[in-house]
């Protein structure tokens, strides 16, 4: 069922909900007789009860129509109610059309798809009331093993990651309607030739990401939001060594390390929100944050840590990682120009804590950080273009500059003297002889343009 676009074939959830209610009864009473059934001989029963309801509703509208319903008919009806029973009832859909690349729910009878190309298009509701929409919110969020979460009046927040990778944010109770979003990872198993496809990067900037990795260089990814930083990443752990043990550290599992069938020796932590009380320290209770599993990660014989998205307090936990001797880290930064990222890492610094100094911030990204990689956009969607994603910039971080900043060195950057938005070669990094004992070939950095196969396809063509 995963994989295909969404249908055409409109379903009635009316009838869809009858009948997976009808269905989740015979459930429970099968369960009843035998509670130690395992989970697919239950959905083998469960499916014959779908296929005989259906074919009950059928018969009953040749009937009524005088005429038999399609076979897409009787298959949409079937996936509906399964995907009420056991996924993501009217989301599945959108879930599994592989264009899709977010899905925007504006209360519960509106619902937009973002695809890839920059597409917009309004779709049906995804319940039929807002307190049907907060039991579905809730029901992803058990069903993605987040029994701890919840969204209502009192906790009107909801941030998690679902079952297939895809990212959820909801709020509700906080303004006239329940809003969500759901980030789906349309490139989740992507390496870095891929990304030379995709037009992120092209191939001497792989050999050189490929490098960094292999080195054991610590590299943050920055970007703005959407511009493809997570898969980036995605795709650079691959050239670490299935054999390599690491940890990935992340408020929701966003890489998938651990189960993209590439790595053997990964430990998955993930944070967890607090239960909403306090202990008698005053500290949430059942909270666990990033920097609370630093430490204990040190402690397991790990050769690498893997830092997810930082978007706040996580900013102590990621520059713990960079700074504490496992070379190799890797991080993700939001930040919407490539020359603020070494303020933007100072600001969310003074932000986690008040005794944080920007001097402090500077002097660690200096002595933790070897290089930054910057992943801009140009959306051209509104002009009849389309939205391009690539690395623009590949800085290198040298240590502390005299004027009490870090140091910075651009290996790679837009080529804009003629023409070219996205990141060419422009000199070799001070630490070119690491990368050459991994395997690079420094000759690579030698060609003014780079090796991007084709110009830009541009609307608007910077003179």
């Amino acid at each position: 069922m995963v994989g295909k676009p969404v249908p055409h074939v409109q379903v009635d959830y009316k009838i869809a909900r009858h009948v997976a209610t009808q269905v989740s009864q015979q459930r429970e009473e099968l369960l009843k007789t035998d509670p130690s059934l395992d989970r697919a001989t239950e959905e083998q029963h469960c499916l014959r009860w779908i296929n005989e309801a259906v074919a009950l509703w059928s018969h009953a509208q040749a009937v009524e129509r005088g005429v038999d319903t399609t076979a897409q008919e009787d298959d949409a009806l079937r996936r509906a109610v399964y995907d009420l029973l056991y996924r993501a009832g009217r989301l599945q859909p959108y879930l599994d059309d592989p264009r899709v690349e977010d899905i925007i729910i504006q209360g519960h009878d509106e619902v937009w798809l973002d695809y890839g190309d920059g597409q917009r298009r309004l779709v049906g509701p995804v319940a039929d009331s807002e307190e049907e929409l907060l039991e579905l919110l809730r029901e992803l969020a058990r069903d993605s093993g987040h029994s701890e979460r919840t969204i209502s009046t009192a906790n009107p927040m909801l941030a998690l990651a679902l079952k297939d990778g895809s990212r959820l944010q909801a709020i509700t109770a906080l303004g006239p309607k329940t809003y969500a979003v759901i980030r789906r990872h349309r490139v989740k198993h992507a390496d870095l030739d891929d990304m030379v496809a995709l037009g992120t990067i092209d191939p001497v900037m792989k050999e050189f990401l490929a490098a960094c990795v292999r080195a054991e260089k610590n590299v943050m990814i920055a970007g703005k939001q959407k511009v493809g930083k997570t898969s980036l990443m995605r795709a650079m752990l691959k050239e670490v060594d299935p054999e390599t043990r690491f940890a990935t550290i992340q408020t929701e599992d966003e890489l998938h390390a651990d189960t993209n069938g590439y790595h053997r020796q990964v430990v998955s932590l993930m944070g967890r929100e607090s239960n909403g009380e306090r202990d008698s320290a005053g500290r949430s209770a059942g909270e666990v944050t990033l920097l609370d599993l630093i430490h204990p990660s040190m402690r397991m014989s790990l050769d690498r840590i893997i830092v997810g998205e930082v978007r706040g307090p996580e900013i102590i936990a990621m520059m713990q990682a960079l700074t504490n001797g496992a070379g190799g880290t890797l991080c993700t930064i939001h930040a919407r120009r490539p020359d603020i990222v070494f303020d933007r890492i100072a600001e969310l610094y003074a932000l986690a804590r008040s005794n944080l100094s920007e001097q402090l911030a500077y002097r660690q990204i200096a002595n933790g950080l070897d290089f930054i990689v910057y992943v801009s956009m140009i959306d051209e969607t509104q002009i009849g273009g389309r939205r391009h994603r690539f690395v623009s910039h590949i800085t290198e971080v040298t240590g502390m500059g005299e004027s009490g900043r870090p140091a910075a060195n651009e290996i790679f950057s837009p080529g804009l003297e003629f023409g070219e938005q996205r990141g060419v070669p422009r000199m070799n990094p001070s630490c070119i002889d690491d990368l050459r004992r991994v395997g690079f070939e420094a000759a690579q950095l030698q060609h003014p343009y780079g090796a991007w196969q084709a110009p830009l396809p541009l609307k608007v063509v910077v003179q």
